[in-house]
């Protein structure tokens, strides 16, 4: 029999808890996990919600209001502890209304992370917690049905070639996951102290339609030097597929856990979920990238270059009919390993 998964043993275990639900209070069974911390799976009565609870040796916990709550979940302090002694007790516990199915993939993601940095300290350890909540957080909060339409698709893959790309040139891959800011709803897609890039992906082979979101994207005052990145991908039967290149840039990181854990956050605040990877059959070559600096002349709209009366602007550029010298990826990233990208 194969050896069941994090998911798979809490599951186990919410079997075993469920129970009458006229009692009240916490049902919990101990789950071993290397590290400093002490994980129980649980359920709360009457409510009889899945939950996990977590102890973290002297750690000062936030107050509730401060910590996660989102679409099918929510983090609580336990008072008063759950087992005694010097660990500091928070749950994750499904809401009512929250999916079991979804809730169970969380729940496991949470105990493989804090079964990854046995040596970790437990400032770390509940920072890195936190982190990952966070993320789930914002992928539930989406009301998406957990799969990426075509386009987010298409423009998350483009982002990763980019992302790999930037480590092949020699930046360190800590700075560079670190930099990644586009799955957090940054102005840039990857922005660090001393510049940033935006990328725009396409499959399009006629054209290279570029939407820019904001009147800011492409305004270099807010950011210098600011690059434009165009990646053009084309569908292949020899291609990779989303989740080959998550899986390629995982192997990459496998050596830094915490880099590692961090590009796992990033890809859910960008709405991927390994559980759901079966529906993205699209694969992709990289056909082209194109690198332009963004200067006061390049063709684009800014605050300063429309009517004051206009307050907000999203608009297309073909970057295939930009009559603007391109750059090299590697002179681009030279630019911006300043204090931050620092090798």
């Amino acid at each position: 029999m194969a050896p069941q998964n994090d998911t798979e043993r809490l599951q186990s275990a919410w079997r075993a808890l469920a129970g009458d639900d006229r009692i009240e209070g916490w049902r919990t069974i101990p789950i071993n996990v290397a590290g400093p911390c002490r994980l129980l799976a649980g359920r709360h009565f009457p409510g009889n919600e899945e939950a996990i609870l977590i102890g973290f040796p002297s750690v000062r916990l936030p107050s509730d209001n401060l910590l996660p709550q989102g679409r099918g979940f929510r983090v609580a302090r336990v008072p008063g502890g759950i087992a005694g002694g010097t660990h500091a007790w928070v749950s994750l516990s499904r809401e009512p209304l929250g999916s079991s199915d979804f809730f169970a993939m969380m729940a496991g993601d949470v105990m493989g992370l804090l079964e990854s940095f046995p040596s970790a300290s437990r400032e770390r350890l509940f920072v890195l917690f936190l982190s990952r909540i966070r993320a789930w957080q914002d992928f539930m909060e989406r009301g998406r049905q957990g799969v990426l339409g075509p386009e987010a698709e298409t423009g998350l893959y483009g982002e990763l070639v980019v992302l790999r790309d930037i480590v092949a040139t020699g930046i360190p891959a800590a700075y560079a996951v670190e930099a990644w800011q586009g799955p957090l709803n940054g102005l840039h897609d990857f922005s660090s102290n001393s510049g940033a890039l935006e990328v725009k992906t396409t499959v399009s082979v006629n054209a290279f339609p570029a939407r820019v979101e904001s009147l800011e994207q492409l305004d270099p005052s807010l950011k210098q030097p600011l690059f434009l990145v165009g990646v053009r991908l084309a569908v292949s039967s020899t291609g990779r597929t989303l989740p080959g290149i998550v899986d390629m840039l995982r192997n990459r990181l496998l050596g830094e856990p915490i880099t590692l854990s961090v590009f796992e956050s990033r890809l859910l605040h960008a709405g991927y979920l390994d559980a759901l990877a079966d529906h993205y059959t699209r694969r992709f070559e990289t056909v082209g990238m194109i690198v332009f600096e963004v200067t006061e002349s390049f063709p684009g709209l800014t605050r300063d270059k429309v009517d004051a009366a206009m307050r907000q602007a999203q608009y297309e550029l073909d970057l295939d009919v930009l009559h603007v010298p391109g750059v090299p990826l590697e002179q681009a990233c030279a630019h911006l390993r300043g204090s931050h990208w620092n090798c």
